[in-house]
């Protein structure tokens, strides 16, 4: 109880934001299509498309002070080709996107983008993580994730106690409406949690599996489990990649040492690498990687992120054509197609417009929960003299067994370890916890030795 309250006054205000924001987020797909239809769409769909080495040279043509860095061309035959570039003008991490007209050559515009987000969405994605506060802002979005699965759990074991102590289990997801005052709000805060509590969790772990601290401790523990998502080899000498977890671009060993290409030499053989792609039998949404040094190969990666989903990838020798390398998304790792599955189910994508309205049905529960959180807190006070309200009692873990208190501590202290940002903010609280209750003894002891003394 104690920890589920602190852990909530805590990490409510974080998580509050984190909903609201999240909310906002989940109704951004729609919106970047509607607003920057002109850039995404053509006019007039063509017999035949120029070759896409034309299209990248109008392209760099428009923006020479860019240079290239991937490819997607049109998955339809109504949408024009984006030509991303690294620009020194762009902001750190962002991109700017060229859209190609790919019958007429024209360039239709060029926008500053987020991985694969136009700026509607990258603006929202970009909130949700970290406030437009750079990486220092990444820590709330982290403390609410490393917070929100101890709340939850906390949360259903106390309220799953608290039906079973009334008898009512099986009103476990139903409020009782017939009860009034404070009662009627903790059952409406129960029942509703439980109704979003597999979900909260869901969104804890997809949340730590991209944050700054924790997220360095999963990437470690699926590469030491080989869970890690794999990548072709671009290397056309067929060395092994020094990194296999990489998710973009991956130039394998050596090729810090390779003699780099100039802008114009590594996008020799596109129209080739491309032909070569569909053929092999990849589909759109599909990014093409040129090579950054000698001796390497494209990259050829399909991306479609709603279900079925299709993350085949090839590595092209843009010479010849011939296909060096090839990782099928079949062949992946189970855990590496849960952990695309799960983060593509954070964000919205899997399920399409099923996924966005489940998120925002998530989020507004989440909004509830929290905001009757609080109105019970506040209806703890005291009535009869001023004061904020009361805390649940403590002393609770001093009741446990030694071999139980010892073994939660272990545990809560590996948890701190592996997810700072908890361990951090829980070291506080007991902190806190035990210093407020040294004051509060100390002003009982100090009034009763008065008593005395008189």
């Amino acid at each position: 109880m104690r920890l589920h309250f602190y852990g909530g006054m805590l990490a409510g205000p974080f998580l509050l934001i984190a909903a609201v924001t999240g909310l906002l987020y989940t109704f951004t797909p729609q919106l970047d299509p509607i607003v920057f239809k002109h850039e995404l769409k053509v006019d007039q769909v063509g017999d035949r498309p120029l070759p896409m080495s034309e299209q990248i040279a109008r392209a760099m043509a428009a923006h020479p002070e860019g240079q290239v860095t991937s490819i997607r061309p049109p998955s339809a035959r109504d949408e024009t080709t984006q030509v991303v570039m690294a620009a020194p003008d762009v902001p750190t991490d962002y991109s700017r996107t060229v859209f190609v007209d790919p019958y007429s050559g024209d360039v239709r515009g060029a926008l500053t983008t987020f991985g694969q987000w136009l700026p509607i969405r990258a603006w929202f994605d970009e909130f949700h993580r970290n406030l437009h506060l750079g990486e220092y802002g990444r820590n709330y979005s982290e403390l609410a994730a490393s917070w929100l699965w101890v709340v939850a759990l906390g949360g259903l074991a106390l309220w799953i106690g608290y039906r079973a102590r009334t008898r009512k289990l099986r009103r476990l997801a139903v409020p009782d409406r017939d009860k009034s005052g404070r009662t009627r709000t903790m059952t409406w805060h129960g029942s509703v949690g439980l109704l979003v509590v597999v979900g909260l969790l869901g969104l804890s772990v997809t949340g730590l599996t991209w944050s700054r601290y924790a997220g360095e401790s999963i990437s470690e523990l699926r590469a030491s489990l080989s869970w890690t998502t794999p990548s072709v080899n671009t290397v056309l000498s067929g060395e092994t990649p020094t990194d296999s977890g990489a998710s973009h671009h991956d130039s394998g060993s050596g090729s810090a040492e390779a003699e780099a290409l100039s802008p114009t030499q590594t996008l020799i053989g596109v129209d080739r690498v491309l032909s070569t792609a569909e053929n092999a039998g990849l589909q759109g949404p599909m990014w093409l990687y040129p090579p950054s040094a000698a001796g390497e190969g494209w990259q050829v990666t399909e991306n479609k992120r709603r279900a079925p989903t299709r993350y085949d990838a090839i590595t092209v020798d843009p010479s010849n054509g011939q296909i060096t390398d090839r990782i099928n998304f079949s062949d992946w790792p189970l855990i590496a197609k849960m952990t695309n599955w799960t983060i593509d189910a954070h964000m919205g994508i899997l399920f399409g417009i099923v996924n966005q309205i489940t998120l925002a049905l998530l989020m507004i529960g989440l909004i509830t929960v929290i905001i009757r959180g609080y109105i019970l807190w506040w209806r703890r006070r005291p009535t009869r003299r001023r004061g904020l309200p009361r805390a649940p009692r403590r002393g609770a873990l001093a009741e446990l067994k030694p071999i139980e208190a010892l073994i939660l501590i272990v545990v809560i202290a590996g948890i701190g370890w592996y997810v700072p940002l908890f361990g951090l903010s829980i070291a506080a609280f007991v902190l806190f916890d035990v210093t407020v209750g040294l004051w509060q003894r100390r002003e009982t002891v100090e009034p009763e030795q008065s008593v005395i003394a008189e």
